[in-house]
């Protein structure tokens, strides 16, 4: 599988957000979108990344970054997720994992030193232009939880 690199085309996408609006990469038209892919609301990794992207969303918001969360959830949960944590930017919901599978988050990972398939934990730089055309700055896969925000905010200069 190949994986996404910096200068590449971001593939763009509509998905429903936790209230079942329809949000698109083009919509964030002349900022720079951080697009992060995780496995499942509510858990503890999700859980840890979310609350730590939505502590420093003031930090996102000043250096002028935008944040999308982006799971296999179904609509309902992430609504619940969005309440329960007090996430304070969109969690947009891709059942079908076209959207994961298009940015190479969902494919074969080792779970517990198993091969299985599933959502690779990833993280997208993506600036998207006055167009609405998104382009690859950063792609991480692989990533952990737990400090991914804070290295993100130190490699960023944020």
């Amino acid at each position: 599988m190949s994986k996404l690199a910096a200068g590449d085309v971001a593939p763009a996408f509509t998905l429903p957000d936790a209230d079942g609006n329809q949000i698109s990469l083009s919509d964030y038209a002349g900022s720079t979108v951080i697009v992060y892919f995780y496995p499942a609301a509510m858990t503890p990794g999700c859980t840890k990344q979310a609350v730590d992207f939505t502590a420093t969303e003031p930090d996102w918001s000043a250096a002028g970054y935008q944040v999308l969360g982006i799971s296999p959830d179904k609509v309902e949960k992430p609504a619940k997720f969005r309440e329960k944590q007090s996430v304070n930017f969109p969690l947009l919901s891709d059942e079908d994992r076209a959207v994961m599978t298009a940015y190479h988050a969902f494919g074969d990972k080792k779970l517990y030193g198993k091969v299985v398939q599933g959502v690779i934990r990833s993280t997208f730089i993506v600036d998207v232009d006055a167009d609405g055309k998104g382009t690859i700055k950063d792609a991480q896969y692989n990533v952990r939880a737990t400090g991914h925000v804070e290295r993100l905010l130190r490699n960023l200069g944020v």
